[in-house]
């Protein structure tokens, strides 16, 4: 049968705003009410972008050299992070857990991330130090032996009984070799269940980077990390920073699916646009904190996205909901996924002709436009 003639447009229109919309047999285990798995399946089935904003990297692009004087097969991607030497500079960014099938999410992104050399963030370790059975959700060591794995919660927990050894718990259960604290004040006074004191947070966040053994970070979840908020954290003794800026996931609009009652779904539509876009974070940062550890996401989709978060100033470039379909669809189709995004990291390196990872970050050739 012909198509009409705007059906490859409406098409590629439905493709485009919805871009993570899967099957639902992908995610044959998910309890309706389970909030991670009602995570999951918004963030690949609704459009939880922010709406009216962008990381801002679209406002950059890297001058062409036309004569690169190398060859692509030397370009490197190694990295170090907090000591640490790294294959790639590429960081699977927290996203879940806490459950059988978010285990098997994690699981595969383990597995990736170590058979690449990715570093592997995880999601909200909260319900295994709460409910020792939901561990082996979380144990992502056992598939990612060698690379850096980072533990996470909220930090708001702190203010709600978590202190010191529930932290070293939730390092322990991942195995990891770090902490990030993330802040959501905005996610939690619109989640149904939020925990909404985040006063004097400071104050315990500096408390714990002196009792753990393990480097402390933090890390927004979508909204941005200004650069006097973080010269804050670091002189509190935060090892790093992951600035997870505005233009992509806004979890107000997450929320918003989940929750009942009319009055906060209807606030929820005020904040589509909120937040501070990833690039502006990365440069703010970067300049009133220089030679502090640094993580650059939020909203990044591509290699030449992460080339461009290292570029301005980023030790790593981190991504999360643009790897989740391909989590849930296949080793292979995940495997694959990265490949690209370092593929593409590489020829973008090659487009400008820098080598290594340090060559990039000191790079002259990405301007503003």
């Amino acid at each position: 049968m012909q198509r009409r003639p705007d059906q490859d447009h409406e098409d590629n229109k439905r493709t485009s705003t919805n871009e993570f919309r899967v099957s639902e047999h992908l995610l044959p285990e998910i309890p309706t009410g389970e909030r991670k798995m009602e995570h999951v399946r918004l963030c690949l089935n609704e459009d939880v972008n922010g709406q009216g904003i962008s990381t801002g990297f679209e406002k950059y692009r890297f001058r062409h050299l036309a004569l690169p004087e190398l060859s692509f097969s030397d370009i490197r991607l190694a990295a170090a992070f907090l000591g640490e030497e790294l294959r790639t500079p590429l960081l699977i960014s927290s996203m879940t857990g806490g459950s059988k099938t978010t285990g098997l999410i994690n699981e595969r992104l383990a597995a990736a991330a170590e058979a690449r050399g990715w570093s592997l963030g995880v999601g909200s370790i909260r319900a295994a130090v709460e409910k020792p059975e939901l561990s082996d959700t979380f144990a992502v060591r056992r598939n990612a032996p060698t690379i850096p794995v980072i533990a996470n919660l909220g930090a708001v927990q702190l203010n709600y009984g978590f202190g010191a050894e529930a932290c070293q718990r939730a390092v322990d259960i991942a195995g990891a070799s770090m902490l990030v604290l993330h802040l959501n004040s905005l996610q939690e006074v619109f989640q149904p269940e939020g925990n909404t004191d985040f006063s004097s947070l400071l104050q315990r966040i500096e408390a714990l980077c002196k009792k753990l053994e393990v480097p402390v970070g933090v890390k927004e979840v979508g909204w941005g990390i200004d650069g006097s908020t973080a010269a804050r954290l670091y002189s509190a003794g935060v090892s790093f920073i992951d600035v997870a800026g505005a233009g992509g996931t806004s979890w107000v609009q997450v929320e918003k699916y989940r929750n009942q009652d009319p009055m906060r779904k209807a606030a929820a539509e005020a904040f589509a646009d909120w937040g501070i876009p990833t690039s502006d974070c990365i440069l703010e940062v970067r300049k009133y904190n220089p030679g502090r550890a640094l993580i650059g996401s939020g909203g990044l989709t591509n290699g030449v996205d992460a080339a461009k978060a290292i570029g301005l100033g980023a030790d790593l470039a981190g991504f999360g909901r643009s790897l989740l379909e391909s989590a849930v669809h296949s080793e292979e189709a995940l495997h694959e996924r990265l490949a690209q995004v370092e593929f593409e990291l590489r020829a973008a390196m090659f487009g400008i002709g820098v080598r290594t990872i340090a060559e990039l970050q000191g790079t002259s050739r990405l301007i503003k436009h």
